[in-house]
């Protein structure tokens, strides 16, 4: 079996500071190309347009659409149908984590997160699904 290799990445996230660091630490420090997008909306139109991306990196607390929501939407597009998808929240309680495990994420990355870490965390989610 060949692994599936990482290399792009469709990252919605509605705070730009956090889209900045998030995008610092996933190219520079962990090699991979990101897409940023500040909306589910936005998320959406990047994927009709033609973006197919290897992993979806959601926020799950966006106004407008949240990353849950934003989740069912991409699934209902070919190209991001199953996807593989993790979620990034402060809200990392049992009950939470196992909700968003029955949307289907690989994982869950806690906010606040570390940058120098966070290229790391999410090649070790992909790699379970690889």
């Amino acid at each position: 079996m060949s692994e599936k290799i990482l290399a792009t990445i469709l990252y919605v996230e509605d705070d730009p500071d956090i889209q900045t660091v998030a995008q610092i630490a996933l190219e520079i420090v962990g090699g991979l190309t990101l897409t940023t997008c500040s909306s589910g909306a936005g998320a959406l139109a990047q994927v009709k347009a033609g973006l197919l991306p290897d992993l979806l990196l959601l926020d799950v607390m966006m106004p407008g659409m949240d990353g849950p929501t934003t989740l069912s939407e991409l699934r209902k597009l070919p190209g991001t149908a199953s996807t593989p998808v993790i979620f990034m929240t402060a809200k990392v309680q049992a009950a939470e984590l196992d909700f968003y495990t029955s949307l289907g994420a690989i994982g869950v990355i806690a906010k606040p997160f570390d940058p120098m870490a966070l290229s790391a965390q999410v090649k070790t989610l992909w790699n379970k699904v690889a």
